[in-house]
């Protein structure tokens, strides 16, 4: 390891902790706002450029820290315009971050996790196997170089890359706080939206500690049926995911939890299904995506045709569920919801059924 990944990489600090870092140093609290807002809002990562901090300063943080961000590896582009970076941490792992423009807006796909452990049955990540969790610096420095990359900061950001956000509880808060920061790349917490597959312990943690936007990777309407494709409902099953998520939005009527439902041609696109989706959220502030399958190379599904999708949604609607099929963006290049892989050692014990981590679960949630 080199020396440098000694020292502590002022990525992973937040506004609060860059005012302590200087205060510690014998300077004022306000050179850590300026320290903060010189990576985050200018791009800056050479100390010399920051010329509003005195040389001493820059001299001490340049001794005992360091600013490390993932180093983008490749850049692949769509002919849709959207865009995969795959980045390259410090230890050679690879995740892969997603830009997707569409009009005005340009939103970006972020990964929490090298890989998967959760084993999601359409998810080309979960074949990938799991290895480590993402530092604060490592989720954060994908923003980074998104705003380096497209000449400002991305209007929308969605925790819906490789793994569960959720299962990095801790880096991803912290992270997302960064984001939302006036000082760093000011995502209004509207447009900052985190999808789960259903850590439903962590579902109330989240509710406490941030207001940002969730979304549920549901992809079926009942427990015998999202045990086969979503694992972790073994563990969380619908009956304790619904509250928690009821709770989420609970004391303000303008929230909703976004559902995100991937179409799987005869698994779970029937009308049946449709009607039972309705039952099951009945009640609940609801926003429903219908997402096309995206297929990889060894996946056993095959897209649900048009019409199939199309009538299901004419049935949601019909009931006054807001629902919209989501445009597939990004298939050329795996780039597609579920096709995030990047370079992963796995690390994780996979058993039959759910797998059981140190201290989280993980899975892969749908990319916009």
């Amino acid at each position: 390891m080199a020396a440098t990944e000694h020292k502590p990489n002022l990525l992973d600090l937040d506004r609060a902790d860059c005012e302590r870092l200087v205060e510690a140093a014998g300077f004022k609290a306000f050179h850590g706002r300026s320290l903060f807002k010189w990576i985050h809002k200018h791009g800056v990562l050479d100390f010399d450029a920051m010329t509003d901090l005195s040389r001493t300063l820059r001299q001490t943080l340049r001794a005992q820290t360091d600013i490390r961000v993932p180093r983008i590896a490749h850049a692949q582009p769509s002919g849709d315009g959207t865009v995969k970076w795959i980045m390259e941490l410090a230890d050679g792992q690879r995740i892969e971050t997603v830009a997707i423009p569409e009009g005005r807006r340009m939103t970006i796909c972020v990964s929490s996790q090298v890989g998967c452990a959760l084993n999601c049955a359409f998810c080309a990540t979960a074949t990938q196997g799991f290895n480590r969790n993402l530092t604060v610096g490592e989720i954060a420095g994908q923003i980074w170089h998104a705003t380096r990359q497209l000449g400002g900061a991305p209007s929308n950001v969605v925790m819906m890359g490789m793994g569960e956000p959720l299962a990095n509880f801790d880096a991803v808060v912290k992270a997302m706080a960064i984001m939302q920061d006036d000082f760093a790349y000011m995502i209004a917490k509207t447009r900052l939206t985190l999808s789960t597959s259903g850590i439903v312990p962590n579902i109330y943690r989240l509710r406490e500690v941030s207001d940002v936007s969730l979304a549920v990777s549901l992809h079926a309407p009942n427990d015998a049926l999202r045990d086969e494709l979503v694992p972790i409902n073994r563990k969380y099953p619908l009956a304790q995911l619904l509250p928690a998520c009821r709770a989420y939005v609970a004391g303000d009527r303008r929230r909703r939890i976004t559902w995100e439902y991937v179409m799987l041609d005869g698994v779970n696109d029937s009308l049946a299904h449709a009607k039972q989706l309705i039952r099951l959220l009945e009640g609940i502030p609801s926003k429903i995506n219908l997402i096309p399958f995206n297929p990889f190379p060894g996946n056993r599904f095959t897209t649900s045709p048009p019409e199939r999708i199309e009538a299901f949604r004419e049935r949601l609607a019909r009931s006054g569920t807001f629902t919209m099929t989501r445009k597939t963006r990004g298939e050329q290049i795996a780039a597609a919801c579920g096709q995030l892989v990047g370079r992963v050692e796995d690390r994780s014990r996979r058993t039959v059924g759910v797998p059981v981590l140190p201290r989280h679960e993980s899975g892969y949630t749908a990319t916009p």
